[in-house]
């Protein structure tokens, strides 16, 4: 009994803190802001490679521009979110 409870205690210590940001009275998760500037920052590149008239060089926009979202997100989320 005492194994079952200390492997309980192991899986909800991750629980103690929740990474949330307070904006005006409410919490937001911290992965909701990851995803905006994800996709903030995709489009910043879209209209830089557009103006460059480099896309032809991007493979099918698909699978190119939902791949960086989600790599931005990760990337923003590393460089900020991290305690």
């Amino acid at each position: 009994m005492a194994a079952i409870a200390t492997i309980a205690v192991v899986f909800v210590s991750g629980c103690t803190s929740s990474p949330s940001i307070g904006v005006l009275g409410a919490y937001f998760p911290d992965w909701l802001f990851c995803i905006v500037a994800g996709v903030l920052l995709t489009v910043v590149i879209y209209l830089i490679v557009k103006r460059l008239q480099a896309d032809h060089l991007m493979g099918p926009p698909a699978v190119v521009y939902p791949t960086l979202v989600a790599f931005l997100a990760l990337a923003v989320w590393l460089i900020l979110f991290q305690h």
